[in-house]
């Protein structure tokens, strides 16, 4: 800040040009020997600068708190306005529909075909809710809960002084992952966890306390952590003394582009928080650069603040998740298997998945327990795909979406329909997917050079209505289980690397201390999950046996 006031004052006569080593203090580009401070001359200055200056950063500092202040609130008022829009209707399919699709006799005529070209001309360059294709577009993305618990979360975000664009949260804290228990804890059990929850996270968490967790979207990595690290220096680890630079050059040079700092204690409740600056998150979400965000995004979340753009983003980004899993699987299928594919798409290739250290029915129970909110995410969607319906008589029951039961769809396994599903893949997912294609089909590189380049119809900001072509149509046409194949490993290409450096900067962002207590947490989650697994195998096995003496005791009876 005191460089900005002082070098204009030298370069016009107004600070003595025979102190350079003042200047040198006020600079922060050439050092120099500085005056004694017991000089005179420096402590008549340095008071100077401090009241002059001081006063100076308190007014500015002031103005762009206030500024951050009000952004905050626009941002925090439209999820609290999508999500009340969600949460006002909980009995029929089509007022679902109508909040994701602004096809509401009421508020407008648009048919949900109509609200589909959306997709035709994606400009991403928007900075206003109001430049989104209707007023309640991806409304499907705020999924309704408890009012008191919904404040808590909320709360969360304004504890942090330095600027927080997006913000939601995630995982097992929010999401329970099993079945009510009705399990009751002592106040004692939940300040292990929590020092000061209040009742509505206790409720919540249903007598298991969990950390919470929250993504932080930002606009400048290095200019937020510093703020946060003045403001919240015992988050950070070692790390944050070598300066904010070191700290956003980690956060967006390795791994996924994310800074998570665990186990703090905000408001009483224990979180853990990722800072990710929100050009990386749209990337991901529209590209599948990673798929490390993008895929926690494919499953249900709570918004607390939105961003135009990163609404429109994950809009894309569910879309693109919906027709990868249709590519995934048979022409017939039921939500289970739809949702558990979804889910199970930013599993693939991540190294947790393969080392002690993740439930192995993580996706099975983030689906068996969040039937009804995969349902209000992916159903919208599903209505404007041409391809895939639900081939089920309770869909046509009244409050069936509603209701925790698995029910059967179909796909239409048409080349041109799923070529055209292939096209619209995200881009740089898809160009893997075309490479592995390439060599399958042993095209010649020129060809496919000529091939690809026809087909170049993207820009940076928006895409033609993307067809698909012969290539498309070719790839939609092999074997089901060889595309499966195909899709999965390029899955796993995408997420591998990012996921496995993104877990090596652990120690380096959390600190060892705190890196241990983590994978030790996810080790005693692992074993449970397996002690389950084998308790449920063997209570089936020992029912077999019974079954078969019983058949055998009525053929001896005869």
């Amino acid at each position: 800040m005191a460089s900005r006031g002082v070098l204009p004052q030298v370069l016009t006569g107004r600070l003595n040009p025979r102190a350079p080593s003042l200047l040198a203090r006020a600079s922060p580009f050439r050092p120099q020997a500085a005056l004694p401070t017991s000089s005179l001359y420096y402590q008549r200055q340095a008071a100077v600068l401090r009241r002059r200056y001081a006063t100076a950063r308190d007014e500015n500092d002031a103005a762009d708190q206030a500024k951050d202040a009000r952004e905050g609130s626009e941002h925090e008022h439209a999820a609290n306005v999508a999500t009340d829009t969600a949460s006002k209707d909980t009995k029929s399919k089509q007022a679902v529909l109508d909040e994701a699709s602004g096809s509401s006799a009421s508020s407008s005529t648009t048919t949900l075909d109509d609200t589909s070209d959306w997709e035709t001309n994606v400009n991403m360059n928007i900075d206003s809710f109001k430049q989104l294709p209707h007023p309640n577009f991806g409304v499907n993305q705020f999924i309704p809960f408890d009012p008191e618990f919904r404040e808590v979360l909320k709360q969360i975000p304004w504890e942090f002084r330095a600027p927080i664009r997006y913000a939601f949260a995630y995982g097992s804290g929010v999401f329970p992952q099993s079945k009510p228990s009705g399990k009751v804890i002592t106040d004692e059990e939940l300040r292990k966890i929590h020092p000061k929850a209040p009742e509505a996270v206790k409720r919540a968490q249903d007598g298991t306390p969990k950390m919470i967790d929250f993504i932080f979207g930002v606009t400048h990595t290095q200019h937020w952590h510093s703020l946060n690290m003045k403001q919240h220096r015992h988050h950070y680890s070692a790390l944050a003394s070598l300066g904010s630079g070191a700290v956003s050059y980690v956060q967006d040079k390795m791994g996924a582009g994310v800074y998570f700092n665990p186990y703090v204690v905000v408001n009483g409740i224990l979180i853990k928080y990722g800072v990710v600056q929100l050009d990386t998150l749209e990337r991901d979400l529209t590209q599948w650069d990673t798929l490390y965000l993008a895929g926690r995004l494919h499953k249900p979340v709570k918004i607390l603040r939105d961003d135009p753009r990163i609404r429109l983003a994950n809009q894309i980004n569910l879309l693109s998740a919906l027709r990868t899993a249709l590519l995934l699987l048979p022409p017939k299928f039921t939500e289970d298997e739809l949702f558990a594919t979804i889910a199970g798409i930013s599993y693939l290739g991540d190294p947790r998945m393969s080392l002690p250290t993740e439930n192995p029915s993580k996706v099975k129970n983030i689906v068996g327990n969040n039937m009804t909110n995969f349902r209000r995410l992916y159903l919208p969607l599903i209505e404007t795909l041409p391809n895939v319906e639900y081939n089920d008589s309770s869909a046509t029951e009244r409050d069936w979406i509603w209701n925790d039961k698995s029910l059967n769809l179909v796909q239409d396994m048409d080349p041109v329909k799923r070529g055209n599903m292939v096209r619209r893949l995200p881009k740089a997912f898809r160009s893997k997917l075309y490479f592995e294609y390439q060599k399958k089909f042993a095209i010649p590189q020129l060809d496919f050079d000529k091939m690809m380049e026809e087909s170049q119809n993207e820009d940076a900001v928006s895409f033609k209505r993307r067809q698909g072509g012969g290539f498309e149509q070719r790839i939609a046409s092999d074997d089901p289980a060889e595309l499966r194949k195909q899709v999965r490993s390029v899955i796993k290409q995408t997420i591998n690397w990012p996921a496995t450096t993104q877990s090596l900067k652990g120690p380096l962002t959390s600190g060892f201390k705190r890196t241990i207590r983590y994978l030790s947490e996810k080790m005693d989650k692992y074993r449970q999950g397996k002690d389950a697994e084998e308790a449920k195998t063997a209570a089936a096995a020992e029912e077999k046996p019974i079954e078969k003496s019983e058949v055998d005791s009525k053929v001896e009876k005869k």
